[in-house]
């Protein structure tokens, strides 16, 4: 992507003002989108993203700039503007760059781009038709296909020079039911590191009545009671709570600054000796699976929570120095425009003794989450809440009723600890992360569980 020489000089460059350490981030992605709405085609849209990004740092502190523009003289200039922002002396440069051999997580049989149009435009009317069908009560259907193809080359003044080439695809069906003049959204996007092979593997009717499933279920529910309660979360995408409510906590960005509730508790109990969390960049075709990081250390398999015990934190480059410890492979970015900080790849809960049908029986009064829906939380406090787009009401052991409306309000750190049942059937569910490396895709997950006391908003008083 980049001639070797010309990289040696635009590191040279960087460290032309002083600083330890200097990297050069290439990326070219193209991706396409196509959205099918009442049936027709809403947009098709394709494009493609090249630049370069530079960043210089020195001890604790980063300076980071970037360019579409990769001509010799450009890069050069860029690199000594970056440059211009220390002030310490120039560091003598003998650079010895080693192209590094990386594994591959994530084979890729059928490449997307050789895919005709037609076949995938006939994916999205297939999905359309099955969850428009599925009952009169849906009013309206959004489905989309998403494809990426993201290649990048990484070199630093360490010597290390790697490239990696990442492809995903993304199929989602969007329902709306609408009753009385009242209308509920049911959703689903399944989505992976491969190629066209994906849709081999998933039924894309399957998916839309899914979809169509949630927003019936819901347009006939009563509204939640409010109150604490037992609540069962489902496995797959009940697993968004573990990642925003206590994963962004165990990242070193926040946890570097003792921005974190998790911050100096390495070794310490911090959750059931039921719960073990990790976070793992090697999943085969993982959605948020890649061979390397974006600092281009290669990815790992963290055990973050051990039996309860807290074992590791998600760690960059950076913020590392900071902390006196190691990468762990968690360096993530969404494009070249962004500087990498450490991040989440496939962050699960992992599996248990007991199951689903165990944790209702045992159940007495309470609420099962079986989606969760967007949230927000507080990274230093791990104060959060969180939709439930499907729940139902539990009561002496049998789910008795859906119902709508429900939030899950609560701490992270707390909810880990009240965690008294965890199921054996572990499943992870796709979703996009925000943060201040910009969006990038992450996989969240994990089997039910069930946490003994959580608070439940709702319309109703319970």
């Amino acid at each position: 992507m980049l001639e070797k020489k010309l990289i040696e000089d635009v590191l040279d460059a960087a460290l032309s003002k002083g600083g330890d350490f200097a990297e050069i981030f290439v990326e070219d992605k193209t991706n396409g989108n196509i959205k099918l709405v009442g049936g027709l085609i809403e947009n098709n849209i394709s494009g493609r993203d090249f630049g370069v990004g530079i960043r210089i740092l020195d001890k604790y502190n980063s300076v980071y700039a970037y360019t579409n523009d990769a001509t010799d003289e450009n890069l050069i200039k860029v690199a000594k503007a970056a440059a211009a922002a220390l002030n310490s002396s120039k560091v003598d440069l003998k650079l010895n760059l080693m192209k590094a051999n990386t594994s591959n997580n994530n084979s890729i049989l059928k490449s997307l781009k050789d895919i005709p149009m037609t076949d995938k435009i006939e994916l999205l009317r297939r999905g359309y038709e099955a969850a428009k069908n599925y009952d009169s009560v849906i009013s309206q259907v959004v489905v989309g296909y998403m494809e990426e193809e993201q290649n990048i080359l990484i070199a630093n003044t360490d010597g290390l020079l790697v490239d990696d080439r990442r492809v995903r695809t993304r199929y989602y069906v969007d329902s709306v039911a609408s009753k009385d003049g009242e209308m509920q959204r049911g959703y689903y996007a399944p989505g992976a590191s491969m190629g066209f092979e994906f849709y081999d593997k998933v039924n894309v009717e399957d998916i839309a009545k899914e979809a169509s499933r949630i927003a019936k279920t819901m347009i006939y529910a009563d509204y939640c009671p409010s109150g604490v309660m037992p609540v069962i979360i489902d496995n797959e995408f009940g697993g968004v709570l573990f990642h925003e409510a206590c994963g962004h906590a165990l990242e070193a960005a926040f946890v570097s600054k003792g921005t974190s509730a998790f911050a100096d508790k390495l070794g310490q109990l911090v959750a059931s000796p039921l719960v073990t969390a990790i976070d793992d960049g090697t999943i085969p075709n993982g959605w948020g699976t890649t061979n390397i990081d974006d600092e281009g250390t290669p990815t790992q398999r963290n055990v973050l929570i051990e039996d309860g015990v807290l074992k590791s934190y998600l760690i960059d480059k950076l913020n590392g120095r900071r902390m006196g410890m190691k990468s762990t492979g968690s360096a993530r970015r969404q494009s070249y425009k962004f500087a990498p900080t450490s991040r989440m790849n496939n962050t699960y809960i992992d599996a248990g003794k007991s199951t689903l049908d165990e944790m209702i029986s045992n159940t007495e009064r309470g609420l099962y989450a079986k989606k969760l829906g967007g949230g927000s939380v507080n990274p230093a406090t791990g104060d959060f809440n969180f939709a439930v787009m499907e729940g139902y009401i539990v009561e002496n052991g049998k789910i008795i009723k859906p119902v709508r409306g429900a939030t899950l309000i609560g701490k992270g750190t707390k909810v880990l600890e009240l965690i008294d049942m965890v199921g054996n059937n572990l499943k992870l569910g796709q979703g996009m992360c925000g943060a201040s490396s910009g969006t990038i895709p992450a996989n969240v997950g994990q089997p039910s569980i069930r946490v003994k006391a959580l608070t439940v908003g709702g319309r109703k008083e319970d």
